[in-house]
């Protein structure tokens, strides 16, 4: 992969947990990125207020606004989240239906990787499905290998350290940045 400027990255993390074992992921994004790929975190997605039309009707909310825009300017979008309930945390896909209805939808066309953990053994998967299904809407471009879905997160991932402490688990992240940037790179 060959490029002129650095590729940006931007993630979304879908916890509100401070030491979620997802925001441990999301906080080695960078650490893990290949050379010439730049990561930097949203805002959190606990900013952005419960979607209501009657509030769109008096205009988007700036938080909206400013991660809408972050994720245009980007070259690539990373979701981070943990399943809830067999699906997407709520935060998270309430910001979701929140770019969805802004004028140019920011997701559209962008490549995006999804990343999720859980303490349980399939690691988010179901969350990850559902995620596919809602960027489907969005027409994001999924990347579709290699899935990283960290299961067992206790035995991987150390949220007082806020390390990510399996060998494997961070070569598997790194793999998938990769794919995202060759992804992002061939973006014409």
């Amino acid at each position: 992969m060959s490029q002129t400027r650095p590729l940006k990255f931007v993630s979304l993390l879908g916890s509100l947990r401070a030491d979620s074992f997802n925001a441990v992921v999301a906080r080695n994004l960078s650490l893990l990125a290949p050379a010439g790929v730049d990561v930097s975190a949203l805002r959190s997605v606990g900013e952005i207020p419960h979607y209501d039309a009657d509030l769109q009707a008096q205009g988007f909310p700036e938080s909206v606004v400013e991660m809408g825009q972050a994720i245009a300017a980007a070259d690539g979008l990373i979701i981070v989240t943990p399943e809830y309930n067999y699906s997407v945390p709520g935060a998270l896909k309430n910001a979701l239906d929140w770019l969805s209805r802004l004028p140019d939808t920011p997701v559209a066309g962008k490549p995006v990787a999804i990343i999720t953990a859980s303490p349980g053994a399939i690691g988010g998967a179901r969350a990850q499905y559902h995620l596919r299904q809602i960027l489907v809407f969005l027409d994001g471009r999924v990347l579709n290998k290699p899935e990283v879905m960290i299961g067992q997160a206790s035995s991987r991932l150390d949220p007082k350290s806020g390390r990510i402490t399996d060998a494997d688990t961070r070569d598997h992240i790194s793999a998938q940045l990769s794919a995202l940037a060759t992804m992002a790179a061939r973006k014409g």
